[in-house]
């Protein structure tokens, strides 16, 4: 029961997170989100986290070790990308989050910015992608290739932890269906997958100003 409660309580949270979003990127005009968009999100973001924890739990059931690294190289290089893309862009050191702060405290705001970017990043898409150059510091445009790389590689990583979880398994999974559990958990995933599509191609109450839509970039 209590799983179930926090469960629910950070879906609504990302929720919330992704309707906010939304209002940040399109402020200069009237943002009105419809039930079908928030019942798309909501399915959207249950299946993605619920799986992903999921996946996470019996793959550090069976290889308690080995999770860590995999959940310390997921926020590493969650933390670092928005960092490196920085740097890349050669664009000047942010210097407007507050005056009152000096160039240290800057960066250490923007780095807890970056550790809460990496963290949300471990177990579902961010609703507002971290851009150190912009002087909001998120990206206004929607960018549907990191987009589907992100799914992709999150995809494939779930089915090589799963892949691990069952060939690794203990006899505690012993009147567990673990090839059932396993397409289940997949399945899952992809229907969160599904639901973000919907939401994006048909839901999203500002699709209008998209450049193109999320089947014409895939």
């Amino acid at each position: 029961i209590f799983m179930v409660l926090s469960l629910l309580s950070i879906v609504y949270g990302a929720l919330r997170c992704n309707i906010l979003a939304i209002k940040i990127k399109y402020d200069d005009y009237d943002v009105r989100v419809k039930p079908a968009a928030y019942l798309c999100i909501f399915m959207w973001r249950s299946f993605e986290i619920a799986t992903r924890v999921a996946v996470l739990v019996l793959f550090g059931s069976v290889l308690r070790v080995w999770v860590f690294l995999v959940v310390l190289l997921n926020f590493l290089c969650f933390f670092f990308y928005p960092w490196i893309h920085f740097w890349l862009s050669k664009s000047p050191f942010p210097e407007n989050i507050e005056k009152e702060l000096s160039r240290l405290g800057t960066t250490i705001v923007l780095c807890l910015l970056t550790f809460l970017y990496a963290g949300i990043n471990m177990f579902c898409w961010s609703a507002a992608q971290v851009e150190l150059s912009d002087p909001d510091l998120i990206s206004k445009s929607q960018n549907w290739y990191q987009m589907t790389v992100y799914y992709i590689v999150r995809l494939m990583e779930n089915a090589f932890l799963l892949l691990m979880w069952y060939i690794y398994r203990t006899d505690f999974y012993l009147y567990v269906c673990a090839p059932t559990l396993f397409l289940q958990l997949l399945i899952g995933y992809c229907m969160g997958i599904f639901f973000m599509l919907v939401f994006y191609q048909f839901c999203h109450p500002c699709k209008k100003l998209f450049s193109s839509s999320i089947t014409e970039a895939l």
